[in-house]
């Protein structure tokens, strides 16, 4: 016994970061894109970060703390601040594609003729300029964080994307991303880190991947044509650039290197959730670093379809050091 709360307490010692539990409600009357242009509405949106054990974070660079809200966020305020949590959802899609450290975003939009045939087109995304913006069709904020030596973090077996009263599959459309945006040696830095945007790339986090109910497996195939199964990892292609002439549905899931790319996925994690060791994800380097999440639905996934209405989905992230590595 005395063995195994040494084993406990060692690993408490270890999980180290952020927890950041964001629950979205979807009321009855919307619907995700593509097939239905409708918008998601937020009921209940609830931001907490944490981080202990030589970790601190911030929403600026200057005051440090364990943990920081949803709140503290919004009412960032400093040169460079570009932070976003919207009172609605629309879906919207990505290609991956970063552009001065921002993450480039496309709304659609489904027309359909007197036939039936249904097209997309699509517009780019502006990310909100500025402190307190609560408008916007996905999530975007910056967190700063500080260690003191080089430390490797994954994400937790603890962290998912899940339903919370009714499971219509939406949540098996969410997506994460992470984009590095720099680093400096010390902290007192702020004026310097607070602006920084070297991020290139990003980081995509896809729960869920190979989760798919009767509904999204119906779409898949009336509007697509394609055959997919529950327990099947499924690729998608984001779009890429604003589509100013509709392109037929059933075309938009193919990959030209123009109007739509494939995606890579660098964190998934199935229906069986995130093993004990955790996801790979970044090493932190000495000093602040500054690091810009998104998290969207992405339209592009067969499960982003009409069916998955009225759902409660809660977004569950934590991170520690891994284990073996840091001190």
């Amino acid at each position: 016994m005395a063995k195994e709360n040494k084993k406990r307490k060692g690993n408490l010692k270890y999980s180290i970061l952020l927890l950041l539990l964001i629950a979205i409600l979807l009321i009855t009357s919307t619907y995700a894109w593509f097939t239905a242009n409708q918008v998601v509405s937020v009921g209940t949106l609830d931001v907490q970060v944490q981080a202990a054990n030589g970790l601190q974070i911030s929403v600026d660079a200057h005051t440090w703390k364990t943990s920081i809200s949803k709140q503290e966020i919004l009412d960032a305020s400093y040169t460079g601040v570009k932070n976003q949590i919207p009172d609605e959802l629309t879906a919207v899609s990505s290609a991956k594609e970063v552009d001065s450290g921002l993450l480039n975003m496309f709304l659609g939009t489904i027309t359909s003729d007197d036939g039936g045939a249904q097209t997309l087109t699509a517009t780019k995304e502006t990310d909100g300029d500025g402190a307190g913006v609560t408008t916007g069709n996905y999530i975007a904020f910056n967190m700063f964080l500080r260690v003191d030596q080089e430390t490797e973090i994954v994400l937790t077996e603890t962290s998912g994307v899940t339903f919370v009263d009714t499971d219509r599959g939406l949540q098996n459309s969410a997506r994460v991303a992470f984009i590095n945006e720099g680093n400096v040696p010390d902290a007192g830095q702020e004026s310097t880190i607070q602006p920084m945007m070297n991020g290139d790339s990003a980081l995509i986090w896809e729960p869920n991947n190979d989760s798919h109910n009767n509904s999204a497996i119906t779409h898949a195939n009336q509007n697509y044509g394609q055959t997919i199964t529950d327990g099947q990892v499924v690729p998608y292609v984001g779009v890429a650039q604003a589509i100013a002439d509709g392109i037929p549905l059933a075309d938009t899931i193919t990959a030209d290197d123009t109007n739509f790319k494939s995606v890579t996925v660098d964190m998934p994690s199935g229906s069986d959730g995130i093993g004990e060791e955790g996801l790979d994800f970044i090493t932190l380097q000495p000093g602040v670093t500054k690091i810009r999440v998104y998290m969207w639905i992405e339209g592009q996934d067969y499960d982003c379809e009409n069916g998955a209405s009225g759902s409660n989905i809660a977004f569950n992230m934590e991170f520690a050091i891994k284990q073996g590595a840091g001190a």
